[in-house]
């Protein structure tokens, strides 16, 4: 079979962490916005995971692409 799905997973899951990581660290001052998560500011912890997850999806997607 030569569809595999963890390229595009990945690729997705890395773009979004990216994109919700920065956005955390730009609002990292704004007290108002995150008093609803406890003062957690929850889009860099969860823009980190996505990275990480999205991550763990390319790097065996890559590594397959290239033992061919």
């Amino acid at each position: 079979m030569g569809l595999d799905i963890k390229f595009p997973i990945g690729l997705m899951f890395s773009i979004f962490g990216v994109i919700l990581s920065i956005y955390g660290i730009f609002t990292n001052g704004n007290v108002e916005q995150y008093k609803i998560s406890l003062g957690i500011n929850i889009n860099i912890w969860s823009g980190a995971l996505m990275l990480i997850f999205g991550l763990a999806m390319l790097i065996p997607a890559i590594l397959k692409k290239k033992k061919k």
